[in-house]
């Protein structure tokens, strides 16, 4: 058989089966297309991953401590803030992180769940997600953990730090914490 003859009937067998099953595929094409656009419509792809907007806000009942002068060779030393959501409706924190990797956080809600530990971003493998629901009139407690020695023996002098609470509030989105330090060697 030539070469030619093969591919001649190759050629001309698959255009008809083709063309025999082609009112199939535009149909399965346009089912396609129809599951897309439903699918598109009911979760757009702004709202992947997003929390719905709360109208209530946390309130820091302190939002500044100062440890006054500290002693590298003492160690870490650590405070509690509290916040509370004082609105109608529940709130819920997103994400937390630290000014910086010397400082770690973690945050107990108000069933006494520990979540943490908490850091800067990109900086010693700690998640930022948090994920940490705060109730309606719920006191959450924010621990801010320092370590002094972290900059090594240059890292003297005035240190001054934050702790940052996304939430998913309106009216107060980020929560920040703050304090500060004198180390000394």
């Amino acid at each position: 058989m030539h070469p030619l003859f093969i591919f001649e009937r190759v050629y001309f067998n698959y255009t008809k089966t083709t063309m025999k099953n082609k009112p199939l595929l535009i149909l399965g094409v346009g089912v396609l297309l129809f599951i897309a656009v439903v699918s598109y419509r009911a979760y757009p792809a702004e709202n992947i991953g997003k929390t719905q907007y709360s109208a209530a806000a946390l309130t820091a009942l302190q939002n500044e401590y100062d440890f006054g002068t500290i002693n590298m060779k003492d160690g870490t030393v650590s405070r509690l803030f509290e916040v509370k959501n004082d609105g109608a409706e529940p709130v819920v924190v997103t994400n937390v992180y630290t000014s910086c990797m010397c400082t770690s956080a973690f945050v107990t809600d108000a069933l006494g769940k520990k979540s943490g530990p908490f850091g800067m971003p990109g900086h010693g493998g700690a998640s930022a997600r948090a994920n940490i629901t705060i109730g309606v009139g719920e006191i959450a407690r924010v621990e801010a953990a320092f370590d002094p020695a972290a900059h090594g023996p240059s890292g003297v002098g005035l240190a001054e730090r934050s702790i940052y609470l996304e939430t998913n509030s309106k009216a107060l989105p980020t929560v920040e914490l703050k304090f500060r330090a004198i180390v000394v060697r």
